[in-house]
């Protein structure tokens, strides 16, 4: 996060300057054409529908409208050539990090991101210690030199013999599934269409024998209604060398609409289990597909059987909230399917068990241990158990850090990842004979440093009384003298845990002098399900208060002061951000936004909407509409009140949220901020929710960001402060 305000000689134009971007850009205008909608009695008016329609011409026109405002006043800025190389020198680092690694028959793949390649690739390799031995097996670039091809998740068959990738374009994460061959990276199955989409995902799993293997598949054209084209997940099974019209249903028949299925087999047995989550909301349900193709059921939605995992023994081992929010496991054999008679061998206890919510791994049994994750109100650890639940030592890990994935190595040893906001992520082998642990070759260099700062973990107090931690980064020796500029995030959604992350831009802003704030605020799953459970639905607004707390703490400690605030968060973050803006304009001094939710009541109207219904509520319902309605952040927005400068950003392609959020919002407030601060949309026609966007446009989006948030705060860029701390 970067920006520039240059000194200039002129004093005509420092003082133009220093009044930011306010120097006489007139904004869009925008038509308003009123349509009133009731709820439960409500009448609730809405001036900007129109801007709803994706394709309109209108929207089109006022969309190039605002990107030519927009790109009017940031293009201007001083120093953004500067900006630019600072955030390309760090950002293009030919530095490798590495995740989603699997290994098979002592093959190890792996996703890895390696500047200046557009998008991550897959990599095969034989050595964890060997970094030489790496090689190229699927390059989204070769496949698509315009960098706008993404690989969405690969799967490698139990030989390793081959590999099943799951790619998207523009950023749409509508996924199909391609085959190649390990040792040559040629494709040789006929492409599978639409195994992954943005809202249900997808997932794939092959038979022990490598013969072929069993899938997430949406509907295809003509087989749905369009409406119906992201929904209706099911499971099928392909054999290798078959048209894939010849495809065996599996599982599916009667899920929910917004079902998302997971996938495991057991390689031993050939049994399948599936894992379905009902929508967004941190429901489960699970089925076992016996050796005689048999399906039985042995979970159901709401009796809090969070994830299954095979053990060695014909068994499996099961996480549970049910009488235990924090999480217990239990051990069940598979002849018994009976989760009510299984035998709890790790009890709850203080810190939280990590539940499997959006494919996070909690626990991985051997033949003779367990490792499971713990949650630690952010951080996270790994600990080690006997089958009998009796703790054993576990590896070195990293203070104060997250730990990602967890990959069985051999019979008994664990490949994890490990990182911290001041360490990289990287790849460590605990080896259970010697209990030692030792990095390997898939550890991440960056290019930057952060020997000279450090992590405070304190606790905000929150409306209703509840301590919600705060994690603050800065330089050593930093005076609390409330002088400093401070860029707060959070995010509070979905049970998802904010856990320590290292970010190389960080080495930016803390050059330039800036505080860095994480919240872990309810809504995620940092202290369990009631943590979660009491952000969401009629709740949610107590994720609101606990930021709001969180940001005051920051300024009541002298971290910063209100003229040096900002606030930064995306998606479920980006609503965070509407609500604080509206319920709380005096606080920050500027607004970053990323593809966020801001119509509350119309949000459930779109595909990837209707998956959110079991976390935010539903218009349908009298309760859940007035908890909406209470907080939704377009609706809230009042005429006359002096909003502080805002920037949104949203991508054209976006499956997840879709862009008319950022245009109606942008709008609304554009319309009836009383101050002169700048209302700002950033519309990229090429990408969608962000993970799939290539890296040179990150790179613009990112100076854009910065560029913004320096000028707005009324900060000089020192582009020889970039040289410290590395």
């Amino acid at each position: 996060m970067i920006s520039a305000l240059h000194m200039v000689s002129n004093p005509l134009l420092l003082l133009l300057f220093s009044m930011g971007l306010n120097i006489c850009h007139a904004v869009p205008p925008t038509e308003r054409i009123p349509v009133v909608d009731q709820y439960h009695g409500v009448d609730v008016f809405d001036d900007y529908r129109w801007l709803e329609e994706d394709d309109a011409p209108e929207v089109n026109r006022w969309i190039a409208a605002q990107n030519a405002h927009f790109r009017s006043l940031l293009d201007k800025l001083p120093d953004v050539a500067a900006i630019r190389a600072r955030v390309t020198e760090i950002m293009t680092v030919q530095s490798a990090s590495y995740w989603s690694v699997q290994q098979r028959s002592g093959t190890l793949f792996a996703l890895k991101k390696q500047p200046p390649r557009q998008q991550p690739f897959l990599i095969v390799t034989d050595s964890l210690d060997d970094a030489s031995t790496q090689r190229v097996l699927v390059d989204p670039h070769a496949i698509d030199p315009t960098g706008s091809t993404a690989i969405d998740w690969y799967t490698a068959s139990p030989d390793g013999r081959l590999v099943a990738v799951s790619l998207s374009q523009g950023g749409t994460e509508v996924g199909d599934l391609h085959v190649f061959d390990t040792a040559t990276g040629e494709q040789v199955e006929a492409i599978i269409p639409r195994v992954n989409t943005g809202t249900a995902g997808g997932d794939l799993a092959w038979a022990p024998d490598g013969a072929g293997f069993y899938y997430t598949r949406h509907p295809r054209p003509g087989e749905k209604g369009p409406e119906d084209l992201n929904f209706f997940q099911q499971v099928y099974f392909h054999a290798l060398g078959t048209p894939t019209e010849d495809d065996r249903f599996e599982l599916g028949k009667g899920f929910p609409r917004i079902a998302e299925n997971q996938l495991t087999v057991d390689q031993a047995t050939g049994r399948v289990l599936v894992t379905v989550q009902n929508g967004d909301g941190g429901e489960f349900a699970h089925f076992l597909r016996e050796t005689d193709g048999r399906w039985r059921q042995f979970s159901q939605f709401g009796d809090k059987t969070i994830q299954a995992e095979f053990g060695n023994n014909d068994d499996l081992f099961i996480v549970s909230l049910k009488d235990a929010p924090r999480g217990k496991i239990l051990h069940m054999p598979i002849d018994t399917l009976d989760v009510a008679r299984a035998r709890t061998i790790i009890p709850q206890g203080e810190q939280t068990i990590v539940s499997s919510f959006w494919h996070t791994t909690a626990m991985v049994p051997t033949a003779t241990r367990l490792y499971v994750v713990y949650q630690l109100g952010g951080p996270t650890e790994i600990r080690v158990f006997d089958h009998q639940g009796q703790q054993l030592k576990g590896p070195e890990q990293l203070p104060i850090s997250s730990v990602d994935e967890l990959v069985l190595w051999g019979a008994e040893d664990l490949l994890f990842n490990n990182g911290s906001y001041l360490r990289p992520d990287g790849w460590y082998l605990f080896d259970a004979a010697t209990l030692r642990t030792s990095a390997t070759a898939l550890t991440s260099a960056t290019g930057v440093e952060f020997d000279d700062a450090e992590v405070v973990r304190e606790f905000a107090v929150s409306k209703d009384g509840t301590r919600v931690p705060v994690n603050i980064i800065l330089r050593k020796g930093t005076p609390r003298d409330g002088s400093h500029p401070c860029l707060a995030t959070g995010y509070g959604g979905y049970g998802v845990c904010i856990t320590p992350r290292f970010r190389p831009l960080n080495r930016l802003l803390l050059d330039q002098g800036f505080v860095l704030a994480v919240a872990n605020i309810r809504g995620g799953g940092e202290f369990g399900e009631p943590w979660h459970r009491q952000g969401n639905l009629t709740n949610k607004q107590n994720v609101f208060d606990d930021f709001a707390a969180v940001l005051q703490h920051l300024v009541d400690q002298n971290y910063t002061s209100p003229s040096r605030l900002a606030i930064m968060g995306g998606s479920n973050g980006g609503l965070l951000m509407g609500a604080v803006l509206t319920q709380h304009p005096q606080l920050p001094k500027v607004v970053i936004s990323y593809v966020g939710i801001y119509d509350s009541l119309r949000s459930e109207l779109s595909p990837n909407g209707e998956f959110n219904i079991t976390e935010f509520g539903t218009v349908k319902n009298e309760a859940h509409f007035n908890a909406l309605h209470a907080y939704s952040p377009y609706h809230r927005v009042q005429d006359g009140v002096e909003y502080p400068p805002v920037l949104f950003l949203t991508g054209a392609n976006d499956p997840r949220v879709e862009p008319m959020q950022s245009r109606k919002m942008t709008a609304r407030l554009q319309a009836a901020t009383a101050s002169k601060e700048p209302i700002l949309l950033r519309s990229s026609a090429g990408t969608g929710h962000g993970g799939d966007t290539a890296l040179s446009e990150q790179i613009e989006e990112t100076v854009d960001v910065y560029a913004f948030l320096f000028d707005q705060l009324g900060l000089p860029f020192r582009p020889a402060a970039g040289a410290q701390g590395e």
